[in-house]
């Protein structure tokens, strides 16, 4: 009796031990799975809760209100890219005098082109950025009559719409405040940001399309690591946010700072030490990708969308040129510049769990770069602002003395 007991036991004590084993399995703890896998579980836990479940379903209504309000241009690119000249000019419809040419002269860098040469005043603040305007202006004087502008190479607009002196300036990037003409930036060719990996500047559009292009498709969704990633200086606090959210949940982020022109401790960089800098073939490799403003637009948004991930864009202020024919939720997912940790992490977690959604937006953004944004583009947006700018002058410009005739190389 007392051996058939000591059975019975034995049955009993392996079969809650069977049980306990496979109920551990089927609640998803982290007895058999790798400590990444078992963070990624963990950090998602609630993710199908009633109150997350209510957060997906109003990402999904936006996503669909998106597309059906989207109207993409069927029309030429560079005729679409007349819209964004015809509001920046129109502050000068009724024409445009020497006087406010003079009253603005300090904005920026004087450009005159008469009898079909290029002429610019010898100083220029930044010779690399001039360099690189220069390059589409050398390509378009055969093309356009005498005309003289003032060209702002500084990385911020210049003509403040609700005081100061009033005029048209040239800048690459600007917010609403700002009445300054957008022009395509010096860096689709040279004088881009300059970094260790890039010493000489960004530049040359054509040639990092080619490349990230070719990354971008070579590089499958499901290969790409599910994670967040983001490297750059910390230009202003609004990157804060997604740094503290990687160092508190490295698997879903690898947020990092690196040094900027005015890093002197690792205070600078949020009591961390900086991270090296990280070519944009390398962001390819995941497939959400961040993108903050600098001072004004940042550089960095056409480079990440070639590379067929998800662009989360942060803060909807700063623009260049072709911005406005991107549109949130159908190109890049929006993010608002003041977002808390808990905001970006809800975000990221709905597209973990909607695969399908953030390949298709990631897809969108790639397509629409790789199409629309070429040289070719680049070129002819220069040529119609030009020659539309040129006609609101109410003057025919002289060559200026002291000016220096700029030649190709």
């Amino acid at each position: 009796m007392n051996t058939l007991l000591m059975i019975y036991t034995k049955f009993y004590l392996l079969l809650i031990g069977f049980l306990i084993i496979r109920g551990t399995e089927s609640t998803g703890t982290c007895s058999k799975k790798s400590s990444e896998d078992c963070a990624s579980s963990t950090s998602n836990g609630n993710k199908y809760s009633e109150e997350a479940n209510g957060e997906f379903e109003k990402y999904e209504a936006i996503i669909d209100a998106a597309k059906r309000e989207y109207e993409p241009c069927t029309d030429n690119i560079c005729k679409c890219y007349n819209q964004v000249i015809s509001k920046d000019l129109k502050p000068f419809r009724s024409g445009i005098n020497e006087e406010s040419i003079r009253n603005i002269k300090s904005k920026g860098t004087k450009y005159q082109i008469i009898d079909n040469k290029l002429y610019r005043e010898n100083d220029c603040l930044f010779p690399a950025r001039c360099s690189g305007v220069e390059h589409y202006l050398l390509k378009l004087l055969h093309k356009v009559n005498n005309t003289e502008f003032i060209l702002n190479t500084r990385d911020w607009p210049q003509i403040f719409q609700h005081h100061g002196p009033h005029g048209p300036v040239f800048s690459f990037s600007k917010t609403d405040d700002y009445l300054d003409i957008m022009y395509p930036a010096w860096a689709f060719w040279e004088g881009g940001p300059a970094i260790s990996l890039y010493p000489k500047g960004i530049g040359r559009w054509d040639q990092h399309r080619k490349l990230l292009g070719q990354v971008g498709n070579e590089t499958k969704w499901n290969d790409k690591m599910s994670k967040a990633f983001f490297r750059g200086s910390r230009t202003s606090s609004e990157r804060d946010a997604l740094i503290l959210l990687s160092r508190e949940n490295p698997v879903l982020v690898d947020a990092q700072y690196t040094k900027n022109q005015a890093w002197k401790s690792d205070a600078d960089t949020l009591h961390a030490p900086p991270a090296p800098e990280v070519s944009f073939e390398e962001h390819c490799k995941y497939k959400y990708l961040f993108n903050f403003r600098g001072v004004a637009a940042s550089f960095r948004l056409k480079h990440i969308l070639l590379c067929k991930s998800l662009v989360f864009h942060v803060g909807n202020d700063w623009i260049e040129f072709f911005y406005p024919f991107l549109r949130p939720w159908i190109h890049y997912i929006p993010v608002e510049r003041d977002a808390s940790k808990e905001k970006i992490k809800e975000l990221l977690e709905f597209f973990e769990n909607h695969q399908d959604l953030a390949q298709q937006i990631a897809n969108n953004g790639y397509n629409f770069i790789w199409n629309n944004l070429q040289l070719k583009h680049v070129d002819c947006y220069w040529l119609n602002l030009i020659k539309r700018y040129t006609k609101l002058l109410k003057y025919k410009p002289t060559l200026g003395e002291g000016m220096k005739e700029i030649v190709g190389k």
